[in-house]
């Protein structure tokens, strides 16, 4: 059999295994509850597709509940209680009991708030914070800023080194749970375990684990975590973040920016601050209710799904990607930089590829849409609700492709 042939052998068994998969995956009737194309959209893990009935939705919050009930709206339409009532939506996606979790501001703003306020829990005598070394870099701006601020001293560590790093100075560490760039996925209950064993408290940002896999924020007992919700939450471009505090932190958390949306009365409208109670502490200002709305329509698609079901789906579609590419793809022209144990991947793959940045240019023209890490890392989310094993073998088999192509072929000769 000539290498051709085999080649071509390979790939029908591979695409008849797809089909199969597909026809069996009770996740497969989710991907018509999204607006996609004929393409494959593997870039779900930087922006969510949009749910079909949200539009329709959003219409709705635009002409009636603004424009005819107007003001009316924040009693009427649930506009004032939608921050905690939409926290409570996502909480079971994140494995957090209700009350715990309050939807608003960004990302970088709920990441200042939780870190500022892990140093304040710590208490005196501990003066310093542990970084993620490989975190997503804003998180570690935010994260010296606050540092400055409260006179603490960032310590950057890889997250497998924190264990070691513990001490009795040892405030806050903040961490990721999946690396953006590789797509590993980092333990979260042992290090938890071990920050709180050293008496800090433990902060996690969550942007690129919550609706991929499940968190136990509750069970592993996490004090603080941060999140986003435009990724595999699909709330749309700029969609507000959430801040989860653990019920036992509720009391004592101390917001660095008291604003009169947490104040315990805030129509009082009184010089001196008393927070409310509950999650509501997370609160700053007017909540930003138009694409608060929209993502509280968008979490419609999580309606009877469980996200261990999503886990599973995504670890098989991960390995039957993997699977693919090594049989389309020459070798050594891509290495995957995602761990192969299911324990330490995330939802995506990333490929260290020579000439990333003009081949993901090409796949997005032949309808593969991704992203890339620079200087050399090609990204592809599986977001299982909506991707299939047929997507996951078109994306290796048209990588195959453009990697043959004579300028990209010759480039790593």
């Amino acid at each position: 059999m000539s290498e051709t042939t085999a080649t071509t052998t390979a790939a029908d068994g591979l695409r008849a295994r797809a089909l199969k998969l597909d026809a069996a995956d009770p996740l497969a009737g989710r991907r018509a509850l999204f607006a996609l194309d004929d393409g494959v959209y593997l870039d779900g893990n930087s922006l969510g597709a949009l749910p079909v009935h949200v539009p329709a939705r959003v219409q709705d919050v635009l002409a009636r509940q603004w424009g005819e009930l107007r003001i009316q709206s924040w009693d009427e339409s649930g506009w004032w209680t939608a921050p905690e009532r939409i926290g409570d939506r996502i909480a079971p996606l994140v494995g957090a009991a209700a009350g715990q979790i309050v939807v608003g501001d960004s990302t970088s703003v709920n990441v200042f708030k939780a870190v500022v306020a892990a140093a304040r829990l710590a208490g005196e005598g501990r003066d310093e914070i542990l970084v993620d070394a490989t975190t997503f870099p804003t998180d570690g701006y935010i994260a010296a800023s606050a540092a400055r601020l409260t006179g603490h001293r960032i310590v950057p560590v890889a997250p497998a080194d924190v264990p070691a790093a513990l001490g009795p100075r040892t405030a806050a560490v903040l961490l990721n749970h999946v690396d953006y760039r590789s797509g590993r996925l980092h333990d979260l209950p042992g290090l938890t375990a071990a920050v709180r064993a050293a008496g800090a408290v433990a902060v996690w940002d969550l942007c690129h684990s919550a609706g991929a896999l499940p968190v136990g924020l509750d069970e592993y007992g996490v004090d603080l975590a941060v999140g986003c919700t435009y990724k595999y939450l699909n709330g749309g471009p700029g969609s507000p973040a959430y801040l989860y505090v653990a019920e036992r932190h509720q009391a004592a958390f101390d917001s660095p920016l008291p604003g009169w949306n947490s104040h315990a009365d805030p129509f009082g409208m009184t010089p001196d601050y008393t927070p409310a109670d509950g999650s509501v502490r997370g609160r700053v200002g007017t909540p930003d209710i138009v694409s608060m709305l929209t993502l509280e329509a968008a979490l419609d698609v999580w309606d009877g799904v469980s996200v261990e079901a999503v886990r599973a789906k995504s670890l098989a579609l991960t390995d039957f990607f993997l699977e693919c590419v090594e049989a389309y793809v020459p070798a050594g022209r891509v290495t995957s930089v995602t761990p192969a144990a299911h324990a330490e991947r995330g939802s995506q793959v990333a490929l260290r590829c020579d000439d990333a940045e003009p081949v993901m240019r090409r796949l997005i023209e032949r309808g593969v849409v991704g992203d890339l890490r620079r200087p050399d890392v090609l990204r592809f989310g599986f977001t299982p609700l909506y991707v299939g094993y047929a997507d996951a073998e078109r994306a290796a088999r048209v990588l195959a492709d453009v990697l043959a192509e004579p300028e990209l072929a010759r480039g790593a000769s």
